[in-house]
């Protein structure tokens, strides 16, 4: 039997998850959004690619939440986008509802399933996740670090001239103003960047990715980023669907580790069947550890303010 994927919102990012997730025909997949007929209009425009392209997965659209029973990954995408000008923290009361009827309506429908938190204020709205849904911590997962890094990872490729996927590089924290950078654990092709380009230029390439989501929504205008955030999604299912054990860094419930207690922060993890598989703690500097606790300081504050 193959898997079952659910979208839930099919605005740029879920749609473009969604084409991401057909192509790589390992599951079916469900495309959910309260707008009538719009799901089931890109459904069956990607269902259509199919046969050029070469996958069978089954792309449905629907208004209706008993069709996304049984899902065995539920990826959370809906809410309001982030506008110019508008901080990640601005969104925090507006998408609180949202994810709050979403995740009640998953859970009904799909109690077993693993949640991918997409929605912004990404940490807060994972916490929110769990709390609602009352399912186990490794079966809340927020996309977090897997984005933050792969804006930092493109920066240094394009400042040395290489491939990106020479390019190792962790970032920490909410995902958000506070992320924390790793840049002194950034290595190309195992190189230590440090040995590679100047401080001031690291601090500029940190500095920039810090502030990667509201470079593109200046840009664009209106909307927000969406094809690096569906392809950080594709990833962290890849690693659970296909149980692939791969270490990257994603908003989890943290019990203790790092000195966090009781919050969803990002940190280095493990993804495999189960989710949240392991927890990894990385030996970090004394500012680097007191930059994740500002950090976690900050997403603790905007659950407070969620009231959970």
């Amino acid at each position: 039997m193959r898997s079952k994927i659910t979208v839930v919102g099919a605005g740029f990012v879920g749609s473009t998850l969604v084409q991401r997730l057909a192509e790589r025909d390992y599951a079916d997949i469900v495309t959910y959004d309260i707008v009538p007929n719009m799901p089931q209009g890109k459904a069956l425009d990607i269902l259509e690619a199919g046969p050029v392209l070469g996958y069978d997965s089954l792309v449905t659209g629907t208004n209706d939440y008993s069709d996304t029973a049984n899902s065995d990954i539920v990826v959370v995408t809906s809410g309001f986008p982030r506008k110019p000008g508008m901080t990640r923290d601005d969104l925090v009361k507006k998408n609180q509802e949202i994810v709050a009827q979403v995740t009640e309506q998953v859970v009904k429908h799909s109690p077993n399933c693993i949640m991918i938190m997409v929605t912004n204020h990404l940490d807060a709205t994972a916490q929110l996740a769990l709390h609602v849904s009352k399912l186990p911590a490794e079966r809340v997962i927020g996309i977090a670090g897997v984005l933050d890094t792969s804006r930092f990872r493109t920066f240094i490729a394009q400042e040395v001239n290489a491939s990106v996927r020479d390019v190792q590089a962790y970032v920490l924290g909410g995902h958000g103003d506070t992320m924390v950078p790793l840049a002194r654990m950034c290595t190309v092709a195992g190189v230590p960047i440090s040995q590679l380009m100047s401080a001031e230029r690291i601090e500029q390439i940190v500095q920039r990715t810090r502030d990667g989501g509201a470079e593109i929504i200046k840009l664009l205008g209106t909307g927000s980023a969406y094809f690096a955030p569906s392809a950080s999604v594709l990833q962290m299912v890849d690693s659970i669907l296909l149980d692939k054990k791969m270490i990257m860094p994603c908003a989890v419930y943290l019990q203790g580790e790092y000195g966090i207690h009781d919050l969803f922060v990002g940190v280095p993890v493990k993804l495999g069947a189960k989710g949240l598989e392991q927890i990894i703690e990385i030996e970090l500097d004394q500012n680097e550890r007191a930059l994740l606790q500002k950090s976690a300081d900050a997403v603790k504050e905007l659950v407070g303010v969620m009231g959970i």
